[in-house]
Order: C-alpha cells, then structure tokens, then sequence
C-alpha cells in the first residue's frame, strides 16, 4: 500500500509541478520542436535534446523489455500503458507501476514479440544504440543552448525531469524480474544495476538469463 501510495504521489505531484511550477510552454516552438525530430530533419536540432528525446525512448524499451512478461500476470495489460508513455513519457508509465500487484512469475508461452523482448541480442543491441546517443549529445550538443532551454521551456525542462524519474523508478519492478529469472536473492547485483544510471539496467538487459516458457 505504501508503495501504490508513493507512486501516485509522485504522479500527481510531477504533473502538477510541469503545471504550475515549471518555466512555461512554448507551443509554436514545441510542436516545430517535433515536427524536425519526427521528420528527420536533425540538422537543425540541439545534439543534446535530440539525444534526450531518443533516450526517452530507451528508457520506454527498457520498461518494456521488463513489464511485457509482468502484464501477462497482472489484471491490467501493460501494452495499453506502454502505447500511453510514447506520447507522454513517464506519466503513461506511473499509473501501470502504481496499479500492478507484486508478481515473481511468467506462466504461459512466450510468442515472437515476447523472445525479442527476452533476447540478449535485443538488450546488446539497445545498449549499443544508447551509447552512441549518449556520446553524440555529449560530444556534438551545445550544452550551454540547453540549459536555457531547460530554464526556460517547459517541454525541454519536464522531458529532462522525467528523464531522471525513469531512472527512479527503475528498482520497483527490477526486483520481480529478478525473481522470474532466478536470482532473487542476489541483492548486490540488484542494487548495481538500480544504483547506475541508465546503464545498469542496460546491463542487466544484457546478461539477465531467458525466462523460461513455461514458469509454475
């Protein structure tokens, strides 16, 4: 109860705070924003941002890479949440977070979409794409154009924050995971893979073992 509670206070509280207290919303130059980053057209964007974004987008591949086989045990679907959070990031995937129950188990086959999800191959081949983001928006952004955006727009700022609150939440379905996959009480691994930003649970996407088929 405690951790539903936490959850939907965190909800409510960023949605409010990207309401009421962060800096405001440039329309206009949001939507042209996209319009570049959807079309390709990323000469003309900030390496950082556009990097941002692209990592929002691993950071939902992650989630989903852990929550697809959850969903299949819980009473709520994880894909209807998953749909929600390509269009509005963290706050589609915080209600599903706050409305699972506890689950260690996969019981049923798994179809093509779930072995991808479950593959290595897939995880190592995030991580990989991830690393190049990451060194294109350091080495290619200009730094100092984001933070005044970060200070001054309202999509920049609640993109960055929600950014660092995927990270957050990380540890609050790692743990189930784990369990499916027998290492439940390897506590160490859990908290370096959770302590690490981004990369740990990139890491444990790479080595975790494949949840078998069929699981009592």
């Amino acid at each position: 109860m405690l951790r539903k509670f936490a959850l939907w206070s965190i909800w409510v509280g960023f949605i409010a705070y990207i309401l009421l207290l962060s800096p405001p919303l440039h329309l206009p130059e949001t939507i042209a924003l996209l319009v570049k980053i959807l079309t390709f057209q990323w000469g003309d964007v900030n390496a950082v941002i556009l990097s941002l974004f692209s990592l929002i987008g691993v950071w939902i591949g992650i989630y989903s890479c852990l929550l697809f086989f959850d969903g299949r045990m819980q009473k709520i679907p994880f894909w209807a949440f998953a749909v929600a959070s390509l269009g509005s990031g963290v706050i589609g995937l915080i209600p599903y977070l706050a409305l699972r129950e506890a689950n260690q188990e996969f019981r049923g086959e798994k179809n093509s979409f779930l072995r991808l999800l479950d593959a290595r191959s897939t995880g190592i081949a995030i991580t990989l794409f991830t690393i190049a983001v990451v060194v294109y928006g350091i080495f290619a952004g200009n730094w100092a154009d984001y933070i005044q955006q970060f200070q001054s727009d309202r999509f920049i700022h609640g993109m960055s924050l929600a950014f660092c609150l995927f990270g957050l939440l990380f540890p609050t379905v790692l743990g189930d995971d784990m369990a499916r996959r027998g290492w439940l009480s390897n506590s160490q691994l859990f908290w370096i893979i959770a302590l690490i930003p981004l990369f740990g649970p990139l890491f444990y996407l790479c080595i975790r073992p494949t949840l078998r088929a069929d699981t009592a």
